[in-house]
């Protein structure tokens, strides 16, 4: 989960500087397009399954949905919020999928997580202070992505363990990439902008890869309720960028 973090968080850091350049959707039609391939092909070398009628499972089908939404909320914050503001927000995230956890899968949880819990709720509060006249409704968007991306954690704990995660990842990228091309193509852009700078795209759509891989890893490995709580690691590394 902490290499995750650091992978997301490097990540991040690319979407923020590519998204002066290009819009958010043209920024996820790299993310999602290039994640699939890099999965499908990580796939086929390990010799996993890319055809399986589980794919359609309504698990499977709701961690799409939950996917996209979770990845649409995060580009756009990305790309109007400070990125510390992001990732201090999204950190929520450990808060809100451990309750999901007690509730869906019936884990377990002791008073001193629950007390961390609860403090982290407070710090997101002070971050965001929705009381506050000068408040960004755009910070909406993170927490859009807080909400989505803790449902889609959930889902990744009840597909079938026999599923590869490689094959998971592809399934997921192959249902989220036709949304993001129609979504840059209604918007009257192009899908290879003429002013992309290749040197922050590339490392930016393999390390999201790479932190996708080992965050579906760590979450299949252990309980949510256990492994979550090292995301608030993120703070720090983007912090640090």
């Amino acid at each position: 989960m902490i290499a995750s973090m650091v992978a997301f968080s490097i990540a991040d850091t690319l979407v923020k500087l590519a998204t002066l350049v290009i819009s958010p959707a043209q920024a996820l039609f790299f993310l999602l397009g290039g994640g699939f391939l890099i999965f499908a092909l990580m796939a086929k070398l390990q010799g996993d399954r890319l055809i399986d009628s589980r794919a359609f499972a309504p698990i499977l089908l709701l961690r799409y949905v939950t996917e996209i939404t979770g990845m649409v909320g995060m580009v756009m914050a990305l790309a109007n919020v400070p990125l510390s503001v992001v990732g201090a927000i999204t950190q929520a995230s450990p808060m809100v999928a451990t309750v999901g956890a007690v509730v869906f899968l019936k884990e377990t949880v002791g008073w001193r997580r629950w007390c961390s819990i609860i403090a982290g709720f407070v710090g997101v509060l002070l971050i965001v202070q929705p009381g506050a006249l000068e408040f960004d409704f755009a910070v909406l968007w993170a927490i859009l992505a807080v909400v989505s991306l803790s449902a889609r954690d959930l889902t990744t704990r009840m597909v079938p363990k026999d599923m590869a995660s490689a094959s998971i990842a592809t399934f997921t990228m192959a249902a989220a990439v036709p949304f993001t091309i129609a979504w840059v193509l209604l918007s009257g852009e192009s899908l290879l902008p003429a002013r992309i700078n290749w040197f922050v795209v590339v490392p930016m759509t393999i390390l999201g890869a790479i932190g996708y891989m080992f965050l579906i890893a760590s979450l299949r490995m252990a309980e949510v309720s256990i492994v979550l709580p090292f995301r608030y690691s993120r703070v720090i590394f983007l912090l640090i960028l």
